[in-house]
C-alpha cells in the first residue's frame, strides 16, 4: 500500500480493511478498470480512494502542483458527493491533495474560482459537472481516473445522457471504476461501452447480507401509522433515527407531528435548498436533532453516526429501495433495526418485498403504550447515574432534599421529571395479521333451535317484504329480532318462524285479534309448512361464477353442422360489393321502369303507410306543400338578358318602395364604373354613373356652408318627419354664423 495512504488510515484508527477495500487495493489490479458490487455500508468510499491511488499519485505517493484535475468522482446526490469529498480529504491529506466540488445547489461562481486555482480531485454530481464542461470552466483532458459511485442510482435518476457526455470528454486511456450495489443490464451495458476489460469484483454474500440489521414488520391500522411511529421511536430510543416517507407532503406532515410531540426532528427532501439539507445533516451529526424524516433522496450513501433505527412509514416501491433505506443503519459493525409499518392491505406487498430482497422479518405487534412505559422503567433503573458518586458541590443540596421530603416524595418527583422530558406513548388499535393475508371467511350461522311457525295472510302479491314484516312482528309480539328465525314470502301468504320459548308470549301480546299493524291476520301452525324449493339464479353454474356461460343443460342432438364448402380467399369486402351468385333472382330496379312497367308503390295511401314512414307535414299548411312548387314562379331575369353581370341578387328581390309608397325606380344594369379601377383618374371614386332623381330631397343647404351629409340631414329635418332626427318644431335649424 502507498505509504501516505497507509499513514492516513492509521491516524484514522483503521486496524484492518473491509473485504471490498482489500479486493480493490490488490497490487495486481493497479490501474485496471473495475466493476465492483458491494453492499451498503461496506466502506466503498475508502475502497475506491485506495484503488485510484497508484494511478494519480507519483512514485513518492504525493501530488504535484494543483492544475487540471487528475481524478473525477461522480455521485448521484448532493449529500453523497459532499460526504465523498469529506472522506477523500482525510484519506489524501498526507499526499497534499487539493479537492474541489461541483454540486448542484451551491454557488457556481465559487466552484469556478476553485477550479481556476487548480484541483487534484473533483467530486461532482452529473448535472452540475456537465454545466461546467459546457461553460468551459473545467478541463478534463488530464483526468487519469474516473469513479462512478452508486452507478445504478444515477441511471435510475435519468443521468445516463449526462454520464455519457462526461465520459466522452475524458481521455480514452483513463482508469474507470464503477461501484454499484447491484449490477443490472444497464450497468453492464455502460461498463461494456466505457470500460476496457473490466475486472468484476463482488463482495455481496446474499446469505449474510445485512446480518447486522434486525427487520421488524409491524401490522398497524391505517389511522394508527403515525401513532405507531411515535411508539417505535420511544420504544427503541435510538441516538439517531431516520423515518422514510414516499412523498414530500408526507415528510412535512410527519415533521409537524413529531415536532409537536417534542421530538428533536429535521426534514430532508428534494424541495429543500442545498444549505437547508446540509444544515439538517449537520444537526444530526452534532446531536442537535435525533430524528430525520426523509424521502428516498437520502437513501443512497448517507452515513450518519449512531444511526441505529430506520422506520419505513411508507413501504418502498422496490426491494432495492428497501435495501438502500435499511442500509443507513448497521454500518461499520454496529447493530441496527429496520421497522416496517404495514397496514392490512399492504401485507402481501411487504411479504413480496422481503422475499425479493432475500430478507426475513419478524411479524410483531407495534409497541403499545404499556410496552413503552415498561421499557422506560428498565432504562431508568439501569441508568448509570445511580451508581455515580455525588459531587461535593451537591452534597448540601442533597442533604436538604432528604431532610425536607420523604423517600416516596423524592421518587415521585424524579419520575415526573423523567416523564416530562419524553413524549407520552400512544394507544394503538389491535389488528390481526390474518386480516391482511386472507379474506376472513364468514362463520356459518348457528342453528335456530326449536321453533313455532306462524302464517301471515299477506304475500308477494300484496307487497309483503321481510324488511317490512320483521319490525311489525317485533312490535306486535313484544320480541326482538333474535327471537325470529326464517321469514318466507310466497305469492299469497307468508310464514314466520318464532323461537319456541318466545311463542307463548308472542301469542299473548297479539291478543285475540292475532293481527299486525297493517291488518294482516296471523295463525299458529301445528307443524312447519311445506315450502317450495327456492329457484336458483338463471344461467348460474353449480359452484361457478354465475352469469352467462353457466350450465345450459342437455341441448339434445343438434345434428352435424352443414359443410359450408371451401370459401377460398374472400378478398377485401366492401359495403355493397359483389355478393356472388345468388341464383335466378332478377335484379330489382326500384326507381326505373322496365318491360313490365313501373314498379307499383308499396302503400296505396298515406293512411296505410306507417307513421314513421309518412312524409313530414308542410310547414305552411295543408294547401301549401313544402316542395311541390319550384322556388321561383318565373324564370330568372338574367336568363332573358343573356350576359347580365353575376351577383345582382337584388334583381330577384321584390321591388323596393319609397317611403311615400310610390314604387322606386329599378336599378340600372350598367356597371358602376365605365372604366377599370386601375384606369380611373384620381378623384373619380366619388362619382357615380347611376341616374339620380330630379326631385330634391329637401331645402337647399344654408348659404356659405359646404354641401355635406350632415348639412343635408339638417336641411331635410322637420317636425312632421318622425324618421329623421328630432329637431325643434320651428322649422329648419338656422346655422350659427362663424366667428
Amino acid at each position: 500500500m502507498i505509504p501516505t495512504l497507509q499513514l492516513a488510515l492509521e491516524r484514522r484508527g483503521y486496524t484492518s480493511l473491509t473485504p471490498v477495500q482489500q479486493a480493490v487495493s490488490d497490487p495486481d489490479l493497479a490501474g485496471a478498470d473495475l466493476l465492483v458490487s458491494a453492499q451498503t455500508g461496506s466502506g466503498k468510499t475508502v475502497g475506491f480512494g485506495l484503488a485510484i491511488g497508484p494511478t494519480i499519485l507519483n512514485d513518492e505517493g504525493k501530488f504535484g502542483p494543483a492544475t487540471t484535475p487528475l481524478a473525477l468522482v461522480i455521485a448521484p446526490t448532493r449529500e453523497l458527493a459532499i460526504q465523498v469529498k469529506r472522506e477523500l480529504t482525510w484519506l489524501y491529506a498526507e499526499a497534499g491533495a487539493v479537492l474541489a466540488s461541483c454540486v448542484g445547489g451551491m454557488d457556481m461562481r465559487d466552484e469556478r474560482r476553485s477550479l481556476e486555482r487548480g484541483a487534484h480531485i473533483v467530486v461532482a454530481t452529473p448535472g452540475r459537472l456537465r454545466d461546467h464542461i459546457t461553460r468551459g470552466s473545467i478541463d478534463l483532458s488530464q483526468v487519469a481516473a474516473v469513479v462512478l459511485d452508486e452507478a445504478d442510482e444515477m441511471l435510475d435518476l435519468g443521468f445516463r445522457e449526462d454520464l455519457e457526455f462526461i465520459l466522452e470528454e475524458t481521455p480514452e486511456d483513463r482508469q474507470t471504476l464503477l461501484f454499484s450495489a447491484t449490477v443490472s443490464k444497464p450497468i453492464a451495458a455502460l461498463a461494456e461501452t466505457y470500460q476496457n476489460e473490466a475486472q468484476r469484483i463482488s463482495t455481496i454474500n446474499h446469505a449474510e447480507q445485512h446480518s447486522d440489521i434486525s427487520y421488524l414488520s409491524h401490522l398497524v391500522a391505517p389511522h394508527d401509522i403515525e401513532n405507531a411511529i411515535i411508539n417505535v421511536l420511544r420504544f427503541h430510543e435510538a441516538p439517531n433515527a431516520i423515518v422514510f416517507a414516499n412523498t414530500r407532503a408526507a415528510v412535512n406532515r410527519l415533521l409537524t407531528r413529531l415536532s409537536n410531540r417534542g421530538f428533536q426532528v429535521v426534514a430532508l427532501s428534494g424541495e429543500l435548498s442545498q444549505s437547508e439539507r446540509a444544515g439538517a445533516l449537520q444537526a444530526m451529526r452534532d446531536g442537535r436533532a435525533r430524528v430525520c424524516v426523509a424521502t428516498d433522496v437520502a437513501a443512497r450513501g448517507i452515513d450518519l453516526p449512531n444511526l441505529d433505527l430506520v422506520v419505513h412509514a411508507d413501504l418502498p416501491s422496490s426491494h432495492e429501495t428497501l435495501l438502500h433505506r435499511s442500509g443507513r443503519t448497521g454500518r461499520a459493525g454496529r447493530k441496527g433495526v429496520s421497522a416496517l409499518m404495514v397496514t392490512n392491505r399492504a401485507v402481501r406487498k411487504a411479504e413480496r418485498l422481503l422475499r425479493e430482497a432475500k430478507l426475513s422479518a419478524d411479524w410483531v405487534d407495534a409497541p403499545s403504550a404499556d410496552d413503552v412505559r415498561g421499557r422506560d422503567l428498565d432504562r431508568m433503573i439501569s441508568d448509570a447515574s445511580w451508581s455515580e458518586e455525588t459531587p461535593e458541590s451537591q452534597l448540601e443540596t442533597l442533604a436538604k432534599l432528604v431532610e425536607s421530603f420523604s423517600a416516596e416524595q423524592l421518587a415521585a418527583g424524579y419520575l415526573r421529571l423523567w416523564s416530562s422530558a419524553r413524549s407520552a406513548p400512544e394507544e394503538l388499535t389491535d389488528v390481526s395479521l390474518d386480516d391482511g393475508r386472507k379474506k376472513k371467511e364468514r362463520e356459518p350461522r348457528a342453528p335456530f333451535g326449536p321453533s313455532v311457525w306462524f302464517s301471515i295472510a299477506s304475500g308477494r302479491d300484496t307487497g309483503a317484504d321481510p324488511r317490512r314484516l320483521l319490525p311489525m312482528l317485533c312490535k306486535a309480539g313484544g320480541i326482538d329480532k333474535t327471537a325470529i328465525g326464517a321469514i318466507r314470502i310466497l305469492d299469497d301468504v307468508s310464514y314466520a318462524e318464532i323461537a319456541q320459548d318466545k311463542a307463548e308470549g308472542f301469542v299473548a301480546m297479539l291478543g285475540g285479534e292475532m293481527a299486525l299493524d297493517d291488518g294482516s291476520k296471523l295463525a299458529q301452525l301445528a307443524e312447519a309448512p311445506v315450502l317450495p324449493e327456492r329457484k336458483k339464479a338463471p344461467f348460474r353454474k353449480e359452484g361457478g361464477r354465475g352469469g352467462f356461460g353457466g350450465d345450459r343443460g342437455d341441448r339434445g342432438d343438434r345434428g352435424e353442422r352443414r359443410d359450408r364448402g371451401d370459401r377460398g380467399d374472400r378478398g377485401e369486402r366492401s359495403y355493397g360489393g359483389d355478393r356472388g351468385d345468388r341464383g335466378d333472382r332478377e335484379e330489382r330496379k326500384p326507381y326505373r321502369s322496365d318491360d313490365r312497367g313501373p314498379r307499383k308503390p308499396r302503400y296505396q295511401s298515406d293512411e296505410e303507410r306507417p307513421v314513421s314512414a309518412r312524409p313530414a307535414k308542410p310547414r305552411h299548411g295543408e294547401d301549401k306543400p313544402q316542395y311541390d312548387k319550384p322556388k321561383f314562379d318565373k324564370p330568372r331575369k338574367y336568363e332573358d338578358r343573356g350576359d347580365a353581370p353575376r351577383g345582382k341578387k337584388s334583381d330577384f328581390d321584390k321591388p323596393r318602395h319609397s317611403k311615400d309608397g310610390a314604387p322606386a325606380k329599378a336599378r340600372s344594369d350598367k356597371p358602376k364604373f365605365d372604366k377599370p379601377k386601375s384606369d380611373r383618374p384620381k378623384g373619380d371614386w366619388a362619382k357615380s354613373d347611376r341616374p339620380r332623381s330630379d326631385k330634391p330631397k329637401g331645402p337647399p343647404p344654408p348659404a356659405g356652408k359646404p354641401t355635406s351629409k350632415k348639412n343635408k340631414a339638417r336641411a331635410a329635418a322637420s317636425a312632421s318627419d318622425t324618421s329623421k332626427r328630432f329637431t325643434p318644431p320651428k322649422g329648419a335649424v338656422k346655422p350659427k354664423p362663424r366667428g
